[in-house]
């Protein structure tokens, strides 16, 4: 899986490449995404190419967000379709991934959060 990223504001935007994040995919997401699990790193996936999600999709971006907490880092989500948010909120999940609209905006919630420090 060829991940691309640009950087926004000091934030690394990493666009999730394919139509599937599943069972088939999962373990090339991880192995792309590794490179970019740094200690203290700004990320956001850009899922606005996906149009499937399955469990081992989901787990896969759990795997990530929790390597990039443990290291002081962060990961976001943007550009769900709407089965996409569907899944995320049955199974809570938007209740883990901050999740925003576009690009742009989940780079700004970070200078939001840190008006509020």
């Amino acid at each position: 899986m060829n991940l691309t990223a640009e950087v926004i504001d000091n934030v690394s935007v990493i666009t999730v490449p394919g139509e599937t994040l599943d069972a088939g995919s999962a373990k090339d997401f991880k192995s792309a995404m590794a490179p970019f699990l740094t200690a203290g790193a700004r990320l956001i996936l850009d899922l606005s190419q996906l149009k499937f999600v399955d469990s081992s999709g989901l787990g896969a971006m759990l795997s990530a967000l929790r390597q990039l907490n443990g290291m002081g880092g962060d990961l976001k989500l943007c550009g769900m379709n709407k089965p996409i948010r569907a899944l995320f909120e049955l199974v809570r999940m938007h209740r883990v991934f901050e999740i925003f609209n576009t690009r742009e905006e989940a780079a700004r919630s970070w200078s939001t959060d840190s008006a509020k420090i």
